[in-house]
């Protein structure tokens, strides 16, 4: 209760407070400036003359709340997590949300530990596993073709385990499959013409429903319908991977087409030398969109478009056994040797020791800048 009320006045951004007590309490709490719109929802623009105006905002009780779940365990990641019986209609939280998969991922992880350690969580932050290439890989489990590159991409999917890692090349297939082939042939698939083109991609978690239940998006043999889309676009994906790094398929890598770059602001104006000095990277890089570890990519050149920059696990029981990392490093100086030297480790999922106390801080202290205020003269 005290909690609640010290975070009843924050006010943007709008965040999922976690809460855990001394006593083994814990809890969600999610608060931020959300105004009440008593005859619109804030999706789109309204007249300004007066009918559309907020009447105050919510406040205290009328945000959803988790108190010691069943669970034992709280998470957030951008999921849809209001509570099955909050009343939404009334009090107009959000209606945009991201996709369920990385939850999904995290949750199946963290419901199998009966108690979570600094390594579980290390391993948990860079967990590639992706939910939609599970579910993508059964419906290919019953399929076949005599076509020889179907084939070969069936047999080198069937076994994998959805893990996205750099090396792998069933990751490589699949992101190709998913982001150039099946997702644009799938909504012209389904729709006119008119309709496909109206729109870049499908919603992942409606494609993904929309396959496994055929019949709800394809009209007459709706399964065969579907089988029909996943074959000839994985052949597609399949044969494009040839193009793209070689026919011998054991030589694919995931971490070979997508990459990490920190682009400096500045890397367009000056020469190649000094842009290479500013710039870090590219960095082979893991994970896809939907994984605990997410890694957003162009699909035209499989370059991060967004993820983590920083990750910390905070040991709230000895704080200086907190661990974590920051990409490209801790200094912003190019000619800095902390400029970039944090980018390996951010990129294999090591971490460096978060020290807390000043007796830790000072036994660790390599260099102190001091900056002097120079006395204005008479």
């Amino acid at each position: 209760e005290d909690y609640k009320k010290s975070v009843e006045r924050w006010g943007t951004p709008s965040l999922n407070h976690v809460y855990a007590d001394v006593q083994g309490n814990i809890g969600w709490a999610p608060q931020g400036f959300a105004p009440i719109r008593p005859n619109w929802d804030g999706l789109l623009p309204v007249p300004g003359d007066g009918r559309y105006e907020w009447a105050g905002h919510l406040t205290g009780d009328q945000f959803p709340i988790s108190y010691n779940p069943s669970s034992g365990y709280v998470t957030t990641s951008n999921e849809m997590n209001l509570p099955p019986n909050y009343p939404y209609k009334d009090r107009k939280l959000g209606f945009e949300w991201g996709v369920p998969f990385r939850h999904q991922r995290i949750d199946e992880v963290l419901s199998k530990l009966n108690k979570v350690s600094i390594e579980d969580s290390m391993q948990l932050q860079n967990d590639v596993v992706s939910i939609p290439a599970r579910r993508l890989v059964a419906l290919l489990q019953p399929l076949s073709s005599e076509d020889a590159s179907t084939k070969a991409a069936l047999t080198l999917l069937r076994s994998w385990n959805a893990s996205e890692d750099a090396d792998s090349p069933q990751a490589a297939l699949y992101e190709v499959w998913f982001s150039r082939h099946l997702r644009v042939a799938f909504k012209q698939a389904v729709l006119s013409k008119a309709a496909a083109d109206s729109f870049e991609f499908p919603d992942t978690a409606a494609l993904l429903d929309a396959l496994d239940n055929p019949e709800t998006r394809f009209t007459g043999n709706a399964a065969e319908q579907r089988d029909h889309l996943l074959l000839t676009t994985l052949a597609s994906a399949y044969e494009e991977m040839g193009t793209l790094q070689g026919s011998d398929p054991r030589r694919w890598a995931w971490g070979k087409l997508h990459h990490n770059l920190s682009e400096h602001p500045l890397s367009a104006i000056v020469d190649e030398a000094t842009r290479a000095k500013l710039n870090v990277g590219p960095l082979e890089r893991n994970g896809g969109p939907y994984t605990p570890n997410v890694a957003h990519y162009r699909a035209t050149d499989f370059r991060d478009t967004a993820g983590p920059s920083i990750r910390i696990i905070v040991d709230l029981g000895n704080w200086d056994n907190s661990r974590g990392v920051n990409h490209p490093g801790q200094s912003g100086d190019p000619d800095s040797p902390h400029y970039r030297d944090l980018a390996p480790l951010w990129r294999t999922g090591q971490y460096v020791p978060l020290l807390y106390t000043r007796k830790a801080v000072e036994a660790a202290t390599e260099k102190r800048i001091k900056l002097v205020p120079k006395l204005a003269q008479p």
